[in-house]
């Protein structure tokens, strides 16, 4: 199973004990899922989505919150009035019948708790995420621009940055950094799947500073080798060309004693002469050097 099947299996066990919570889950499973259709003179609403846990959920949902005795993926005319009536996506007006099944009415979604339960419904219902061990990506695909502007509203309350593209005509509300996306599936109640993604992320974390630690003590070593391959190659131009006599006693000590020892760091060399040199003296003294033998060759 995919991790994120597998978050979607536990959100799908999740029932709110309260009935605005179940309405405002229930609200955004519709507004993602659901699709009002003509059979002869009858409107019905039918579950588009063929996920056994989405399915499961809407259900459950139906069963807990309403007074409907029989349902299935598809509700006739009456109960299709009640329960879009119920989650306020179907209202009569003096001028007609309005029925709006994207944008779900802020009266629903009133206090955190609902809110909470609506971005579950709606990832349930649209959403998926990838394996944390490949990369971090939490997305939720709207219909609209509208519905993907309040999901977007919805989860920033919970000061998580969603962004918003549009992709096949379809609008994506998603999440790319790893911490976010814990965030997000605190807010939505998939506390199992938070520790299995935060273990991943500890574990990342702890390998990417083990390999910055390595390839920082490997840019080190590489710079020092290089540098000492650079010192010995002036002091042997200057011994072949000039002599080693022609620099002041200072310099040639310090070339007599890199010459013998070429892969010595410069503390260590330091503490080769008479009297001892600290690390800075004997890199001022070897730079010396370089720009002598620089100065010739020129």
């Amino acid at each position: 199973m995919s991790f994120s099947a597998e978050v979607k299996k536990e959100l799908s066990q999740h029932i709110d004990g309260s009935r605005h919570c179940r309405l405002a889950e229930l609200a955004a499973i519709l507004s993602h899922e659901g699709k009002l259709l003509t059979q002869g003179k009858k409107t019905i609403l039918s579950m588009e989505s063929e996920n056994p846990l989405v399915q499961k959920k809407y259900f459950t949902l139906l069963d807990k919150t309403t007074n409907i005795s029989e349902y299935g993926a598809h509700l006739d005319e009456q109960d299709a009035k009640d329960v879009l009536t119920m989650v306020k996506m179907y209202k009569e007006r003096e001028d007609g019948v309005s029925i709006r099944m994207d944008v779900v009415d802020g009266l629903l979604l009133q206090q955190t708790c609902c809110r909470r339960a609506f971005i579950r419904g709606a990832f349930l219902a649209a959403g998926s995420i990838s394996d944390p061990n490949k990369n971090y990506h939490f997305e939720i695909v709207c219909k609209t621009s509208p519905q993907a502007l309040q999901l977007q509203e919805i989860m920033k309350g919970f000061a998580v940055d969603a962004k918003i593209v549009e992709r096949k005509r379809h609008y994506v509300v998603y999440l790319k950094e790893g911490a976010q996306i814990v965030d997000m599936l605190n807010v939505m109640g998939a506390h199992v799947a938070l520790m299995d993604l935060e273990n991943v992320r500890i574990l990342k974390e702890m390998r990417n500073s083990v390999n910055r630690k390595v390839n920082c003590e490997t840019a080190n070593i590489t710079k020092t080798v290089s540098a000492a391959v650079r010192q010995v190659e002036d002091i042997q131009w200057i011994e072949q060309t000039r002599g080693l006599g022609s620099l002041p006693d200072s310099l040639r000590e310090i070339a007599e004693v890199r010459l013998e020892h070429p892969d010595m760091p410069l503390k260590d060399l330091g503490q080769l002469l008479d009297p001892p040199l600290g690390k800075s003296g004997v890199n001022h003294r070897l730079r010396r050097i370089s720009e002598i033998a620089d100065r010739h060759r020129g």
